[in-house]
C-alpha cells in the first residue's frame, strides 16, 4: 500500500470543474487496482455468507475490507489536500474551506 503514497505533482481537480475528479493518472491506476482487490474481498465475504462460514471469520474479513477502504480514502484525501485544496487556497477560493471541512466531517463519522 505504500506505493500509493507516491503522489504526482499534477493537479487533481480544477476549481472550474469541482464535480470532476482529475487526480493524477498514476494514482488513479494504483487506486483502481486496490479497489479491484477490495471488490474481490467483498465478493469473498458474500460467498462466505452463502456458505454459512463461521461468523467470527466473516467479521475478520469485513474488518480487513473496511481497513483497505480506509487506506484508499487516506491516500485519496492526501492527494486532494496536496493538489485541489492547496491550489484553490492559492486562488483564494472562499468555498474550499467549507467544502473541505464538510468532507472531513463526512469521512470521520
Amino acid at each position: 500500500m505504500a506505493d500509493l503514497l507516491v503522489l504526482s505533482k499534477e493537479p487533481c481537480c480544477s476549481s472550474q470543474e469541482k464535480s470532476t475528479g482529475n487526480y493524477p493518472n498514476d494514482l488513479q491506476e494504483k487506486i483502481i487496482k486496490r479497489m479491484n482487490r477490495i471488490e474481490g474481498q467483498i465478493k469473498g465475504i458474500k460467498n462466505m455468507m452463502i456458505k454459512h462460514t463461521y461468523c467470527d471469520d466473516i467479521l475478520h474479513q469485513i474488518t480487513a475490507a473496511q481497513a483497505a477502504l480506509d487506506s484508499v480514502s487516506r491516500v485519496l484525501l492526501e492527494s486532494h489536500i496536496n493538489t485541489c485544496v492547496i491550489t484553490r487556497l492559492k486562488e483564494e477560493d472562499p468555498d474550499i474551506v467549507k467544502e473541505f471541512l464538510t468532507t472531513i466531517s463526512k469521512i470521520t463519522k
